[in-house]
């Protein structure tokens, strides 16, 4: 498989946005009281009040000017949290807005998108000073002048902030259309984003303290290389509980070549591994694909 040609990241995390907040809002609007079960945890409502606060607290790092989130104490919760104590996070979250009527929050999601793509109209497009400096540095970053501080300290660029709430929308939008037995379609270069301008992205600046949750260590260091037909080849190697990019030289004990809808349905708990394996929706391969369920054990995502 050989590299593949991007367009502008921003611009296809902000058009990815639009799209998948129209979707969602949408859905939502037709889901009458709101009440159905999307998850064990949460109400379509829940759900849907979920991206709000999303939308809107992305919207406050990346704007001054944006109303901040009405949760005490938000910034110092945010910053002791990691990807095994997300749902508790959320929950605080969500007890502090307590709007459960669909359509109200259908309203509020797109004005707190609106303001997030508002924000991102410039700094989601890196200007010719840092893209040199960049290429200088030989670290392909193009805002880290512009990065913010995410969960547990990761450090995140605005195309990052997008990619993950494009993530958001399609994952909890694939909830919602179940539980209004609905078609929830998923784009694969939409989907792609997570890995691509997320995920990697701040891995290449910090992760903080995200992936410090006491999983047991791999006593070697493990690479695992995710391939697709919508992403850059990464590299990630996982070393002492630590997660860098590979340099050259690096070389992978495992591959995984993925279709980034059903990869990311999977890596958030909702489709189960052994069906993504059978369907070929994800596929492991190189010289030691044994060694990807210890990856994984560090290297993990929240299923909330």
């Amino acid at each position: 498989m050989t590299d593949v040609e991007l367009p502008d990241a921003g611009r296809r995390a902000r058009d990815a946005t639009r799209r998948a907040a129209e979707r969602f809002t949408a859905l939502v609007r037709a889901s009458g009281d709101g009440t159905a079960r999307a998850t064990v945890d949460w109400t379509v409502a829940d759900t849907a009040a979920h991206l709000l606060s999303l939308a809107a607290y992305y919207g406050a790092l990346l704007d001054p000017g944006a109303p901040p989130l009405p949760v005490p104490g938000l910034d110092r919760l945010l910053a002791g949290t990691t990807v095994d104590t997300v749902r508790d996070a959320n929950a605080v979250v969500l007890r502090h807005l307590p709007e459960r009527d669909p359509g109200r929050l259908a309203g509020q999601l797109q004005v707190a998108v609106d303001r997030l793509l508002a924000a991102t109209a410039a700094t989601t497009t890196p200007d010719a000073t840092a893209t040199a400096a960049a290429t200088t540095a030989g670290t392909g970053a193009t805002a880290d002048a512009r990065a913010v501080r995410w969960l547990g300290g990761a450090l995140v660029p605005p195309t990052g902030l997008l990619a993950h709430l494009v993530n958001e929308f399609l994952v909890h939008g694939w909830d919602v259309a179940r539980a209004l037995s609905r078609p929830w379609p998923m784009a694969d270069a939409d989907a792609a984003l997570f890995l691509d301008e997320f995920l990697v992205e701040m891995i290449r600046r910090d992760h903080g303290a995200l992936l410090d949750t006491g999983a047991r260590r791999p006593r070697r260091p493990i690479g695992v290389e995710f391939r697709s037909a919508h992403t850059r080849p990464a590299l990630l190697i996982l070393r002492d509980g630590r997660v860098r990019l590979g340099a050259a030289g690096d070389r992978p004990d495992a591959r995984v070549t993925f279709r980034p809808a059903r990869f990311n349905l999977m890596l958030f708990g909702r489709l189960s591994v052994p069906r993504a394996l059978a369907r070929r929706d994800v596929v492991v391969g190189g010289p030691r694909p044994w060694l990807v369920p210890a990856f994984l054990r560090v290297v993990h995502l929240p299923r909330n």
